[in-house]
């Protein structure tokens, strides 16, 4: 993100150059609307800017997303506030405190969006976390019975192996704090079980029954806590 941040920059950085040399370089009386209007634009670009590094700075692509709103929202207010504080300085017939207070409105309706925005990204992000971690635990159980399928010896061994691996499968993958009692006897179970297929105990079988049961148990209580 941080290589991508600096070509944002440089591209940035062209733009700001450009108005400054257009706001400059065009015939124009440097009057109150000129500094006013010139003042504005040139908030709008360094907000711009702000929000952009907010966004790039992002740990990954997932979060990236949930932040280009901020830059999106941004860019549209510049662009706003480019034709709006532009015509302020090019038209010196406007009163200057009408330029300011137009430009005013749209630097505040700006940030409230991004405002709005930021915390919107938040909310949602901290949302996929939360449910991330809910299901970490199927997800881990799943990972583990599906590499249990090949350590199987006897054909009963892996008949057990499939069923234990396919209620997982097929489990409700949100947990819940409530269920933490029956997944940690899980968890315990599921150890035991392992281990007697890795060993062709003759205790395997029953111990997949066994976490069979409880697994369904599990599931069971997961719909009622629904």
């Amino acid at each position: 993100m941080k290589k991508t941040f600096k070509s944002y920059i440089g591209v940035w950085a062209i733009c700001l150059l450009t108005f400054n040399v257009i706001a400059f370089i065009v015939p124009n009386e440097m009057n109150a609307n000129f500094w006013a209007g010139y003042i504005f634009i040139t908030l709008a670009f360094l907000g711009q800017l702000f929000c952009a590094n907010i966004a790039f700075k992002a740990e990954n692509a997932k979060k990236f997303f949930y932040n280009f709103p901020l830059i999106s929202i941004s860019f549209v207010g510049t662009v706003i506030m480019l034709i709006v504080a532009g015509l302020t300085m090019a038209i010196s017939a406007i009163p200057v405190w009408v330029g300011i207070v137009f430009c005013l409105i749209i630097l505040a309706f700006t940030a409230i969006a991004i405002i709005n925005a930021s915390v919107v990204s938040e909310t949602v992000s901290n949302i996929g976390e939360k449910t991330k971690s809910k299901t970490l635990f199927i997800k881990m159980l799943t990972a583990d019975a599906t590499n249990l399928m090949s350590k199987a010896q006897t054909k009963e061994a892996k008949e057990t192996t499939k069923k234990v691996y396919e209620i997982i499968r097929y489990s409700d993958p949100v947990s819940n704090d409530a269920l933490s009692s029956i997944e940690s006897q899980i968890t315990v179970r599921f150890k035991e079980f392992e281990n007697a297929i890795c060993e062709n105990s003759e205790k395997a079988t029953s111990l997949g029954e066994e976490l069979i049961i409880l697994i369904e148990d599990r599931n069971t209580k997961c719909k009622l806590l629904k």
